[in-house]
């Protein structure tokens, strides 16, 4: 405790003793700060330092380089040197050779300071010299030395780059969606690192082996074999990685490794995996430990283990809920049909927090200009887009969940959604509960309890706008669908009122103009909701129709097009785009658009039976055979396709096989007796007459009044020597007087007015329904008679020979003739029957627009 006391005292008297040098200024006299500046001292003359033999013998000589005697005097650092200040004057200390030092005074005489060596003055350089403070007569710096990468060292620097390149490519190319490019880039990393370890063990530098290049290279390999579904290789690399005890926290791929189980549905083992990794996994990083046992809780659903499931998220809910693990845990409740567990799961799910803000913060106000351009930036920015996507999805899961439990909770599927109703009226979720709503409606709809949707919908006319637009348009569309086209287009009003760029309520508009026949108007309400909307595909649809109803068939096929490149396999659009290059006489191209058709529904008869037809327009027979057989092969009940068989048969010379398609037609209209008549017509031809005979009387006993039957059996009757001819020829007589009479008394009744609607009837033309097109087709001008030739081939006709007269042979043609022709599916001859696919209604004639896709016509 004495010592210190004592060092205290020492220093003390030390400063006192250099204080003894210290010259103080007196107060009273004024010191001028620039004294002594003017002032010259001869000393500092460096012009006469070469004559000073002194100066330049210590130049020469290590005598002037010696440090100078700063020990001289014991105590402090400074008790060689007298202590000054600023305005007081200075106590010279001599150099080796007696020179005073820069800054002191020298015979009264004060010098300001300098710094000689940084003016450019150097005591080496001789009188004359260029004044080069900054060294640039000396040249240019010598070159670079250039690095010997022959060394170990360099090549493992090099060979650890190349590693990491490779790597960090492999990922690049796994981004792209290159996956078989990334694989390779893995492998040859895993290559150069092997190249990389031996080399290593060659320079004996094996102990600072980089284990975390290591580690990289291991781990992307197995996950390009993932990606590439190797799953084998990419466990085998894993369990390289586990095994290894220098790896640190390795035990955590064991997850990788358990979902490559789940994806061979190895459930077991997945299951063994997850829980060795949640073994290895701390309880300081609990979100991976919630991740895992979501997933274990998922493996358990597929294993149909829903106890096991439930346990695993019910811990998961009450440690860190979330939106998926409570719509899972909902859907095991409805599994094991626990009602009380599904209501109270539906509460917890509601009163999940998303974690976002509110929307009221994106509102900007009206007196901050400053805040309103910060709101308008961050309006859009990424974060606000991830807030909205998990809200969305939230949404999303929970009116699943409410239709999923609501016709199971409760007694009624009513009154299940209306206790889901009551719970989100209470939770944040408020606005889902009209949403709810229509949705009940539309469950109504699946029940074909159309009133009471109609009813649920029209709670809604007195809400806000936003609803009442949802719930009009859904009215406007089930009216429309029931054909009361005044009530479709009132409540499509009503939903325009409510929300003028509801895409949905302008093309429930457009399809009741469309109905009226305005098709202009249609026109324009489908391009406003094309304008609000550029991905309402429904409308470019209609648009497409409304344009080939008013015969701008250019302006159509641009519709179609366009509408194709959104919807690549609509068998629709395609079909349309074939019929519009018909009928702008493409036929190339209309038949190229239906064999893309026949791609995408390869079985179905009628467009198969399309493409015949224009082949056979083209004159290509054996093309045309070969749809059409495929289309009766699909579909053996089209009475076109059969004629046509039958008829190609014939004019082949094949008639025994015509007889099969003329006696299922016989199945199919039993009523026409013109398919008898073929069949008759076939035995005759091929020389059965047994067989022809039998069939006409057959058709004689059907038919009595039949002309024609009766003229063939009297023929027959003849050549083959029969008695019956007589009685046959007396029948037709008495049937040929009475058809004879009835003309008679059906042209002396007939006036001029019903000659010219039968004129008028006669010359119209009636085409079926074409099954892709959504509105009935106007009629066709073709041109030319189904009966006659067309331009680039003629087609199949079959004529049936009428009784000849006595003396001329038996083949002999007269003018009477049975036209057997085949004829065009779309033509007036016949009506094509119901097929067994479903053929469009009135109401498929327009792609509805509705909200949501529960409407959209099936």
């Amino acid at each position: 405790m004495i010592t210190p006391w004592i060092g205290a005292q020492k220093t003390i008297i030390r400063t006192f003793r250099n204080m003894e040098n210290v010259h103080l200024v007196p107060e009273e006299e004024e010191d001028d700060l620039y004294t002594g500046y003017n002032d010259y001292n001869p000393t500092f003359d460096g012009e006469d330092l070469h004559n000073d033999e002194g100066f330049q013998q210590a130049v020469r000589t290590s005598h002037g380089r010696r440090p100078p005697m700063t020990a001289k005097y014991p105590g402090t650092a400074i008790g060689g040197r007298p202590i000054g200040t600023a305005y007081g004057s200075r106590i010279p200390v001599g150099t080796a050779m007696g020179r005073p030092m820069t800054g002191a005074v020298q015979d009264g005489a004060a010098r300001p300071m300098t710094a000689v060596r940084a003016a450019g003055y150097s005591s080496s350089i001789a009188r004359g010299s260029v004044f080069d403070p900054l060294g640039q007569a000396k040249g240019p710096a010598p070159p670079l030395e250039t690095r010997n990468e022959d060394t170990p060292e360099e090549k493992i620097k090099i060979l650890e780059k190349k590693v990491n390149d490779l790597i960090e490519e492999s990922c690049l190319a796994h981004a792209r969606g290159d996956l078989q490019l990334s694989l390779e880039k893995a492998k040859e990393a895993g290559r150069k690192e092997r190249a990389l370890v031996r080399q290593r063990e060659q320079t004996g530098t094996a102990d600072h082996i980089n284990l975390d290049l290591t580690y990289s290279v291991l781990f992307n390999l197995a996950n390009q074999y993932a990606n590439n579904d190797m799953y084998t290789e990419a466990l085998n690399t894993y369990q390289v990685i586990v095994k290894n005890k220098m790896f640190s926290n390795a035990g955590r791929l064991k997850v990788n490794m358990a979902n490559i189980y789940f994806k061979q549905k190895n459930y077991t083992k997945a299951i063994k995996f997850y829980r060795m990794a949640l073994d290895q996994i701390s309880n300081a990083h609990n979100a991976m430990r919630i991740k895992i046992m979501q997933n274990i809780g998922v493996v358990f659903i597929h294993m149909g283990q829903y106890s096991d499931a439930i346990t695993s998220f019910e811990y998961i809910m009450s440690e860190s809920p979330n939106i998926k693990t409570g719509f899972n845990l909902i859907l095991c409740y409805y599994a094991i049909g626990d009602r009380e567990r599904m209501k109270k799961a539906f509460q917890k799910l509601i009163c999940v927090p998303l974690g976002i803000d509110d929307d009221d913060k994106y509102i900007p106000p009206n007196d901050d200009p400053h805040a309103n351009m910060v709101i308008e930036a961050i309006k859009n920015d990424k974060l606000h887009q991830m807030e909205r996507e998990r809200k969305a999805l939230a949404e999303k899961y929970i009116m699943t969940s409410a239709k999923l439990i609501a016709p199971a909770i409760e007694s009624s599927f009513a009154a299940g959604f209306d206790w889901c109703v009551d719970m989100v009226k209470g939770s944040q979720y408020v606005e889902l509960a009209n949403d709810l709503e229509i949705n009940k409606a539309i469950t109504y709809l699946r029940q074909r309890d159309f009133k009471q949707a109609v009813e649920t919908l029209k709670m809604f006319e007195k809400k806000d706008s936003r609803v009442k637009s949802a719930a009009a348009t859904n009215l406007s569309f089930l009216y429309f669908l029931e054909k009361d086209y005044d009530q479709a287009d009132r409540y499509a009003e009503l939903a325009m009122s409510a929300d003028r760029y509801n895409p949905a309520a302008l093309v429930n508009k457009g399809n009741t103009e469309f109905v009226k026949e305005d098709y202009e108007k249609a026109a324009e309400f489908y391009k406003e909701a094309l304008h609000n909307d550029s991905s309402c595909t429904e409308a470019l649809y209609n648009l497409g129709l409304t344009y080939k109803r008013l015969g701008r068939l250019e302006e159509a096929l641009d519709c179609f097009l366009k509408l194709h490149a959104i919807l690549r396999n609509s068998a629709q659009v395609m079909y349309q785009l074939a019929n519009l290059y018909e009928m702008l006489e493409d036929p190339h191209q209309a038949i190229e658009w239906l064999m893309q058709l026949t791609s995408v529904t390869p079985t179905d008869a009628q467009v198969l039976a399309k493409l015949g037809d224009l082949y056979d327009n083209e004159g290509d027979k054996s093309q045309a055979f070969q749809y059409y057989y495929e289309s009766y092969r699909y579909f053996p009940s089209n009475i076109s396709v059969i004629e046509w068989l039958g008829a190609y048969y014939i004019d082949t010379q094949f008639c025994e096989k015509a007889i099969q398609y003329f006696e299922r037609a016989t199945l199919i209209q039993p009523t026409q007796v013109k398919w008898q008549l073929m069949v008759a017509s076939c035995y005759r031809r091929s020389g059965n007459y047994q067989k022809a005979l039998e069939t006409y009387k057959d058709i004689h006993r059907k038919f009595p009044e039949n002309v024609e039957c009766l003229r063939f059996l009297v023929r027959l009757c003849t050549d083959m020597g029969l008695k019956e001819v007589q009685d046959y020829a007396t029948k037709l007589k008495k049937v040929e007087k009475m058809k004879e009479i009835r003309e008679q008394r059906v042209r002396s009744g007939r006036d001029s007015s019903a000659r010219g609607r039968r004129e008028g009837s006669a010359g119209s033309v009636s085409r079926s329904e074409a099954k892709y097109s959504p509105v009935l087709e106007q009629g066709r001008d073709s041109g030319q008679s189904n009966h006659g030739t067309s331009a680039k081939g003629e087609r199949l006709s079959v004529k049936l020979k009428t009784l000849p007269g006595s003396n001329e042979p038996y083949e002999a043609s007269t003018q009477q003739e049975i036209d057997a022709s085949y004829v065009d599916p779309l033509g007036p001859q016949m009506q094509r029957p119901k097929t067994a696919a479903r053929k469009r209604t009135e109401e498929d004639e327009f792609a509805d627009e509705e909200l949501g896709d529960d409407l959209l016509p099936e």
